[in-house]
């Protein structure tokens, strides 16, 4: 990846008004920043997941609107945070018009800032965890930021947790089928930077495009 030297920019909220797979595809390069009294932690967006819609069945929305799916209602543009299997908080953002539950799961980061706290974070037992491992991972990537059910309904464009354009250049993209789920895998909604080294579970690809984000 590659960058230009510009002032970064969070996204503004129409980026997130679209088409849910437009957005999981655009998403990649642009960079998570969470900051918090222990620092700031960012990472490159490397892989995503699409969930779209009550007639998704991996989508949380599938069983309809409940207290716990509300923020996949809308508007676009905010964080949805839970917590997976009782063990991992993972973060996604929410997408399309309001009232059209969808959004996109981020599943993996390149480490650019923080480093040393993401390190601190994620450390079990004093072992040292590569770099490529720190948010390898949606679950590792939400404990090397530091982001819990707190940052539920966070807004992405200003908030502590926002996402930014730091002008990376993005080069062949992959998609394949979604991952640890149980249901819906035959969609080929997740995609990633091909040949990245964070990124997450089978990398067989069933479609491939070039985006360069600019």
């Amino acid at each position: 990846m590659r960058t230009r030297h510009t002032r970064p920019s969070a996204l503004p909220r129409s980026f997130y008004s679209r088409p849910t797979l437009t957005v999981a595809e655009e998403l990649l390069g642009k960079v998570l920043v969470h900051r918090t009294r222990g620092g700031v932690a960012a990472g490159v967006i490397v892989e995503t997941e699409a969930y779209i819609g009550e007639d998704d069945p991996a989508c949380h929305a599938a069983p309809g609107p409940t207290r716990r799916n509300a923020p996949l209602y809308g508007p676009a543009g905010l964080a949805y945070v839970y917590l997976n299997y009782g063990i991992h908080y993972l973060v996604n953002a929410v997408t399309e018009a309001e009232g059209h539950p969808a959004a996109v799961l981020i599943r993996a980061l390149h480490p650019v800032a923080g480093i040393a706290l993401m390190k601190k974070r994620r450390a079990s037992g004093g072992g040292e965890i590569a770099e490529t491992d720190l948010c390898r991972g949606p679950g590792n990537l939400t404990r090397a930021l530091g982001i819990t059910l707190a940052d539920n309904r966070l807004d992405l464009v200003s908030s502590p947790l926002v996402v930014e354009d730091h002008n990376f250049a993005v080069g062949d993209v992959s998609w394949g089928p979604r991952v640890g789920i149980r249901v819906g895998t035959e969609r080929p909604w997740r995609c990633w930077i091909t040949d990245h080294p964070t990124v997450t579970g089978r990398r067989r690809a069933v479609t491939r495009s070039t985006a360069v984000l600019r």
